[in-house]
């Protein structure tokens, strides 16, 4: 009897998975039949957008590193002994608050001392200055020599000269004892303290105390390859770009938990050589920082507009296919003809490739059901409107599911994250590669495909041959069978 049950179970098992194959061969007859549009069924829409072309800004992402507006390291000008500091490490402080205090009584003593001097010279001074006054009426009486009355004159004024000295002896005694008080040289954000109470400072040299920062404004400090910026000047000289006067670049940045900075900043400068180790111009934007969320020495993202194109064409990511040799369109003909155009599109702004070459404006594109489309297939076209326009495109930034593409595009709103428009890119080198037969310009691009997951071969399989098709359920219920086969044979 259990032997009858397993013959039984297997023998519901395997009808079950004919029907489930056939099934799947139905349905792919289906869809290669809609898809190639010769007449068997119905013709299939195709959603597309017209061209439009739209200014757009040609904005380079670079690494920087953030650095203070202003930096002052605080040294210790005099040495001593550190009796108190009189900060909190992190607070704003004022050009010339106090800092630290060193041991002061040392000083206070040599200008004491400077002091004494400058009363002693200036008494003698008044003794000289007295006596060439008293010999000065004398002379012309001849009580005096005039040898004695020139040795009063030279000692009248070798006391003028002394005290002068001490004078500056006790102007550098209180600047002595003036820096025995450590102020701030400049205002801003002091940082830690590097020494503490009853550290010995100064003596063997300088000794770095703190660090105060002037953070607002803050500076940015890039570079962009001096390639990049030689082609750029090329292209505005041509006519084909328009450039932004150096003074009105609109500089952005992004944090580095990849948030936009909410303020933006200014080119400040750019040098005019080339830095030979590493083939770039540096270049310094300033941004406003008036809560502190830019700290020195943290790497950003910069975002530098370097040129306008006004004759560009935003096309949504996903209508947009790419292999080893060149990215590519489908577009459809007047005559509802699916075709392929290859296109240059080097930079995506939000949900859109922005497209440069290749298109003239007024053209078709298909940006969905490239999997039941191949080239050479006739479609009837579904106008969704014209494509994005830069500030359509902006404020559509983050929205996920627009320009009719809400079944395939929903669930891919963020970049990078793999949704169900992962199937066209994966099937994207096999159908692409029919119109190269036919002296279309992308050549050979099933010799580029790249390594694709097992769920995405499974629908590529129209654009070359029915066969495989029905042995994909029977490799999605392996497992099964196999479990099913070990238990027959311990049944037998």
């Amino acid at each position: 009897m259990p032997e009858v049950k397993n013959k039984k179970l297997l023998v519901l098992i395997l009808a079950a998975l004919a029907v489930l194959a056939l099934g799947f061969v139905a349905w792919f007859l289906f869809l290669r039949g809609g898809g190639s549009g010769d007449g068997q069924g119905r013709q299939m829409e195709a959603p597309v957008l017209v061209a439009t072309p739209t200014e757009v800004a040609l904005v380079a992402q670079l690494p920087g590193r953030l650095e203070a507006f202003r930096q002052a390291e605080v040294m210790a000008r005099v040495p001593g002994i550190v009796i108190e500091r009189c900060y909190k490490e992190g607070q704003e402080v004022q050009q010339g608050e106090a800092l630290f205090k060193i041991d002061p009584a040392p000083y206070q003593a040599d200008m004491d001392i400077a002091a004494a001097n400058v009363a002693r010279a200036k008494a003698e001074f008044d003794a000289a200055k007295d006596k060439v006054t008293r010999q000065k009426g004398l002379v012309s009486a001849r009580a005096v020599s005039e040898r004695d009355y020139m040795e009063a004159m030279a000692a009248e004024k070798s006391a003028s000269a002394n005290l002068l000295y001490a004078q500056a002896a006790l102007e550098k005694a209180r600047l002595q004892l003036s820096y025995a008080t450590v102020t701030a040289p400049i205002a801003g954000r002091a940082r830690r303290a590097m020494v503490t109470e009853g550290a010995l400072v100064g003596q063997a040299g300088v000794t770095h105390l703190t660090t105060i920062d002037q953070m607002d404004p803050v500076y940015v400090n890039f570079s962009q390859s001096a390639a990049e910026v030689m082609a750029l000047q090329d292209a505005i000289r041509q006519g084909a770009l328009e450039g932004t006067p150096e003074n009105e670049s609109a500089v952005e940045l992004v944090l580095p938990d990849g948030r936009p900075y909410p303020h933006k900043g200014r080119l400040v400068f750019s040098d005019l050589s080339v830095d030979p180790t590493t083939d770039s111009i540096v270049m310094r934007a300033a941004f406003p920082n008036p809560d502190r969320v830019l700290l020195p020495g943290a790497y950003v993202r910069v975002k530098l507009v370097n040129a306008v194109n006004r004759k560009a064409f935003l096309v949504p990511r996903d209508a947009l296919m790419r292999n080893a040799q060149a990215a590519v369109l489908f577009v459809l003909s007047p005559e509802g003809v699916v075709t392929v155009r290859p296109v240059v599109a080097n930079d995506l702004q939000g949900k859109n490739w922005v497209v440069t070459q290749g298109l003239q404006g007024g053209e078709q594109i298909i940006i969905a059901g490239h999997i039941m489309l191949k080239p050479g297939a006739h479609a009837a076209a579904k106008v969704l409107g014209p494509t994005p326009s830069a500030a359509q495109a902006q404020s559509q930034n983050g929205q996920p599911g627009h320009n009719g593409q809400a079944g395939q595009n929903g669930q891919n709103g963020q970049p990078g994250q793999p949704g169900q428009n992962a199937q066209p890119e994966a099937a994207q080198p096999e159908q692409a590669a029919q119109p190269e037969q036919s002296a279309q310009p992308v050549p050979s691009e099933q010799s580029a495909q790249p390594a694709q997951p097992a769920p995405s071969e499974q629908p590529a399989q129209p654009a070359q041959d029915t066969r495989p098709a029905p042995e994909a359920p029977a490799a999605s219920t392996g497992p099964q069978q196999g479990a099913e086969q070990n238990a027959k044979g311990k049944g037998e």
